[in-house]
Formats: C-alpha cells, sequence, structure tokens
C-alpha cells in the first residue's frame, strides 16, 4: 500500500478521534465501536480504491475481512448471473468449508455445460434447421451461417458474458484461443487417427488462411490494449467476406460440376475433390434411411390419439427403442438429463421440417405460447425484468402471462390434433428466442462461477478459459467430429474443425466488443494476462501455420503420423502454459 494512502488514512483516524471527543453525549461504548466501523470500512475503501478494483486481492487478506471485502469493492459484484458466487463463497459459507465449496461449485459448473450442451444440440440446432428449411438456403449458406451458430452457440455467448465486464474478458480470449488449439490439434488429430484421409485442398487452405487472419487480427487488438468501433465492424466484416467466399466456391464448384458432367455425357464417377459435402449431411440427417425402417413401428392400423396422450408422450424426452439399443453408461446419463429435459420441452417449441407432422403437438404448442414469454423474460439479462412493473403498478410477467393465456387460447379452438396449422413454422421463431436466451443465461451463469473459481484458487481467467471453459464447450464437438469420421465422413468433421472455430472467434470477440461499446458508450479495452497470453495467442498461431505447410507437403493426405504430432503438439502447449500460469516460466 502507498504513502498516500498511510497518510489518508492516518489523517481520516484523527479526524474521526476528534469528532468523537468533541461529541461528548455520545457514550463510550457506541463512540469505539462507530469508530472502528468507520476505521475498517475506511481502510477497505482505500484498498479497493488503490488497487483498481481489483477482486483478485481478497485471497491476500484475512479470512475474517473477506466478506466486508466482497460486498465494498465493485469488482466483486458482476450483474451478470443469477448467483454471486462470490458472496456464497466468502459471506454465506464458513471459510474452513472452502473445498466442500469448490467441489460443489465444480459440480454445478458440469451442470452448466449440460444445460449449454441439450439446449443447443435438442432446441437451439433444430428450430435453426427449420428456419434454413423455410427460408429455401443452400447447405453452404446454412452451414456458415445459422447451423454454424446452432453449433458455435455456447463459445459465442460464452465469449459474449464474459466481454460483458472487463475483468472477465481473459475468460473469452483464454477459451476462444483454447477452443480453437483444442480443436484445431486434438479434434482434427483425432479424425486423422480414427480415419487417414485426403482433405479436400481449396476448402481447407480457405478455411485455414481466414482462420490465420482472424488470429492476427485478434492478436494486434491484444498488443493494443483497444479497438475501436470501426475495428470491430471491420471484424465482424471479416466473416461476411468469409461466408461470401464460400458462397462463390460453391458456385464455381457447382459451375465446373455442370460443365464436367456435360462433357462426359455419361455418370462417370466425378473426382475424389469434386465430391460434396451435401450428400454427407443428408446421409447424417438421416434423409436417406430406406423408408421401411423408419415405418417398422407405426401403428398397422389407423389410429388417433387424445390430447391427454399427446400431451403426456410430448413431455416424455425418452426413446424406448433408443433405450434398449444403448449401453449403461448413456442411459446413466439420461436419467440426469430427463428432468432438465423435461423443463425444457415444457417451454421450447421444436418444429421439424423433416417429419410429417413438422413435430406438431397441439396441446404442448398452445402450452408453449404460455410458458415461452415467461422463460424468456425470467431468462434476459439474468431476470432483471422479472420483478418489474408498469408505472409501479402491474407486474410484467402478469402481462406476458395474460398475453400468452389469450395467445393460446385462441390457437387452440382454431386448430386440431392432426395437422400442424399454416403457421407453424412461426413456432420455430419462438423457439430459437427462447433457447437462445436459454443459451446467454447459461453462459452468464459458467462465466461468473469461473470468475469465482479463479479467485478462489488464485488462478487467471486465461487459463480458466482455456481449459475448463474451453474444454466444456468443444468436448461435444470432440465427440461428434470423431464420430462422424468413425462413420466415414472424416472430410466433413475436418471441415468442422476449422470452419466452425472461425465463425466462434469473429462473432465471439466482434459482438462482445460490440455490445460493450453500446453500453458504455467507450472503446473496449483488454486486460491480458501478461506472457500467458502471448502463448496462447502464438501457440494457436504456430499451429495453424504448421498445418498450412504440412498438409500440402503431404499432398493434402492427413495419417496417423499428423495426427500424433497434433496431439504431442496440444500437450506440449498445455504444458507450457500451465508452467507459465504458476511462475515456473516467466519473463527474464
Amino acid at each position: 500500500m502507498s504513502r498516500a494512502v498511510y497518510l489518508s488514512l492516518l489523517l481520516l483516524v484523527l479526524s474521526d478521534h476528534q469528532q468523537v471527543t468533541s461529541s461528548s453525549h455520545v457514550p463510550r461504548t457506541h463512540r469505539g465501536v462507530g469508530l472502528a466501523g468507520r476505521a475498517l470500512n475506511t481502510t477497505l475503501t482505500m484498498m479497493y480504491q488503490s488497487d483498481n478494483d481489483e477482486c483478485d486481492l481478497v485471497m491476500n487478506i484475512s479470512a475474517a475481512d473477506r466478506c466486508a471485502f466482497v460486498k465494498n469493492t465493485p469488482d466483486c459484484n458482476l450483474e451478470d448471473g443469477f448467483i454471486n458466487y462470490l458472496y456464497l463463497a466468502f459471506c454465506l459459507l464458513a471459510p474452513n468449508l472452502t473445498p466442500l465449496t469448490i467441489t460443489l461449485c465444480v459440480i454445478w459448473l458440469l451442470f452448466l455445460f449440460i444445460i449449454l450442451g441439450l439446449t443447443a444440440s435438442k432446441f437451439f440446432c433444430p428450430n435453426l434447421s427449420a428456419i434454413c428449411t423455410s427460408l429455401h438456403l443452400t447447405h453452404n449458406v446454412a452451414g456458415v451461417t445459422f447451423l454454424a451458430l446452432g453449433n458455435g452457440a455456447p463459445d459465442v455467448f460464452s465469449a459474449m458474458a464474459a466481454f460483458s465486464h472487463p475483468h472477465t474478458a481473459g475468460l473469452a480470449v483464454g477459451a476462444l484461443f483454447g477452443a480453437g488449439i483444442f480443436v484445431t490439434t486434438v479434434v482434427a488429430g483425432s479424425v486423422a487417427l480414427v480415419k487417414p484421409f485426403a482433405v479436400a485442398s481449396r476448402p481447407f487452405l480457405r478455411d485455414v488462411i481466414f482462420y490465420m487472419v482472424a488470429v492476427f487480427w485478434t492478436f494486434l487488438m491484444l498488443y493494443r490494449g483497444t479497438t475501436t468501433v470501426g475495428e470491430t465492424l471491420g471484424y465482424l466484416g471479416l466473416y461476411v467476406v468469409y461466408v461470401l467466399t464460400v458462397i462463390f466456391s460453391a458456385y464455381i464448384y457447382n459451375r465446373q460440376k455442370r460443365l464436367l458432367n456435360s462433357s462426359l455425357h455419361s455418370t462417370a464417377q466425378i473426382p475424389a475433390e469434386y465430391h460434396s459435402s451435401d450428400d454427407d449431411l443428408a446421409c447424417l440427417n438421416g434423409r436417406n434411411v430406406p423408408q421401411e425402417y423408419e415405418s417398422e413401428y407405426s401403428p398397422l392400423l389407423p389410429y388417433s390419439e387424445s390430447t391427454s396422450q399427446i400431451m403426456l408422450s410430448s413431455m416424455n424426452p425418452v426413446d424406448s427403442n433408443k433405450w434398449r439399443r444403448k449401453p449403461w453408461s448413456w442411459r446413466a446419463l439420461k436419467i440426469l438429463k430427463t428432468p432438465l429435459e423435461v423443463v425444457l420441452l415444457l417451454c421450447i417449441p421444436v418444429v421439424d421440417p423433416d417429419k410429417e407432422d413438422r413435430n406438431w403437438r397441439r396441446p404442448l404448442n398452445c402450452l408453449h405460447l404460455v410458458t415461452a414469454p415467461l422463460a424468456c423474460l425470467l431468462a434476459f439479462q439474468s431476470g432483471t425484468y422479472a420483478n418489474y412493473m408498469i408505472q409501479g403498478e402491474f407486474p410484467l410477467w402478469l402481462l406476458f402471462l395474460l398475453l400468452g393465456l389469450f395467445l393460446s387460447a385462441i390457437v387452440f379452438c382454431t386448430t386440431t390434433n392432426d395437422s400442424p396449422p399454416k403457421y407453424h413454422s412461426l413456432f420455430s421463431l419462438l423457439g430459437f428466442l427462447v433457447s437462445a436466451l436459454l443459451i446467454s443465461a447459461a453462459a452468464s451463469e459458467v462465466v461468473s462461477l469461473l470468475h469465482m473459481l479463479g479467485v478462489v484458487l488464485s488462478l487467471s481467467n486465461t487459463v480458466l478459459g482455456l481449459t475448463l471453459l474451453a474444454w466444456g464447450n468443444s468436448i461435444g464437438d470432440c465427440f461428434s467430429d470423431i464420430t462422424i469420421a468413425r462413420q466415414g465422413y472424416p472430410r466433413m468433421a475436418i471441415s468442422a474443425c476449422f470452419g466452425g472455430i472461425i465463425f466462434n472467434m469473429l462473432l465471439g470477440v466482434g459482438l462482445g466488443c460490440l455490445m460493450q461499446m453500446v453500453e458504455t458508450h467507450n472503446n473496449v479495452q483488454f486486460e491480458t494476462e501478461g506472457l500467458l497470453t502471448w502463448i496462447l495467442a502464438g501457440s494457436l498461431g504456430l499451429s495453424l501455420v504448421v498445418s498450412f505447410i504440412i498438409v500440402p507437403l503431404s499432398r493434402f493426405h492427413l495419417g496417423r503420423s499428423y495426427g500424433i504430432f497434433l496431439l504431442v503438439f496440444y500437450a506440449i502447449f498445455l504444458i507450457i502454459a500451465l508452467l507459465t500460469e504458476f511462475g515456473k516460466i516467466h519473463f527474464v
């Protein structure tokens, strides 16, 4: 603490002592308590101001003063999130229960990751797919826009939530860079180990070049420590250029394919580099599955369910046929996720254009018109407007409830159980909105919880981002891409490795910075974690440059040796990052 702080404390204590001694009508016991209380508050206040409101200093003071420190430090009062985890750790629970607190928080963190993954895969992505079908978008446009948003929703929303507070921006940087290294090394390496293949040259070079530009641009922003509105809009414009490049490439490919077919005048095999991934998408989506398998469990005679039976069956997330085929580990996880799936089914409508009835469930969809607006109100900005009173008299949640009941009654009286209405596609927009807000709320909780774990464990936000947050958001991509490779579509898996993280970085950083600028009306300031940030950015750039050199030299064939090299590269990076975090590697 500086000399100015000690001098200020001395002057304040002396002035309080003079005021107390001059007030003879105040009892001595009360004077002592008031002086001690004012001195403690003054000391804490000066500590906060002298250290730029750093909440990380809470572990440097005694356990008895940590609760007062958390209450009075602005940096400890994160507005995003339903729970103040720092207040929970230092005020509600005893200091000797810190190991239990950490254990419970890690369990809750895993549960939040399950919420993110489940909401994105079961509700967000299907509704986005329905929107793409309604808008008649091609696979290429949908893949790099709406479907990329569906796959990267946890990463993007987590980054946007982290950028909402200056001291948690390191979480976003660590998560986006850490996930980039994890996906381009561990996931891509695992795909190469599982299914060696020849990658499509032009899409691979295109994605790697754009990703290297995005990483370099982000590195410049971190190096300068700030970014302006123009730079942020240009950063987002880079993704627009990427989308236009993908569309133009698809146009060139289709044109070459038509010319090749017309010149051959036959149905000869097209070279491997011209193979489209649209057929792969169709196979994975189950569009080429023989119809006899789909109708195997259909009833022989016409059967019409009652409204109550439709309601009960639509609320059951367990498929009995799949349950019998899956192993015990899948069943155990399904049992844990079932209560959460039931709650989400009651709040989020899902439109499936591949089904004959487009997943129309009349009683449940009518209930969605009541529950979905209330869920949006609760999830928006962590329930800030849940208790809002219109003109101080009428609660906003009651208005949403009455409007939902009114719309629900109209839809129930004007529709039937058998056929969906013409406006059924609008339910996909409602489902998209609700699932997006729920993902955003869960991401805010993840960021707040990781910030608390970083304070308690004395870990930087960057290392938490590149480990826990990056692993939690990318583990689903890892398993899905490896599964796709096992099914015989390694090209699609490797395309997802590079194409998806371009979207996550450009949209996560760009939208996060833009929202922060709109809220504060100032340029975004980046607080880097020193050497660790540069190691993270340098490792990601080095992995991309190495892939950009090695893959063309190997004639775009990704074999097992390349996969082993990528896994070893990630292990070395992780060791160096952790050694840097714990002070074993530092500047001289």
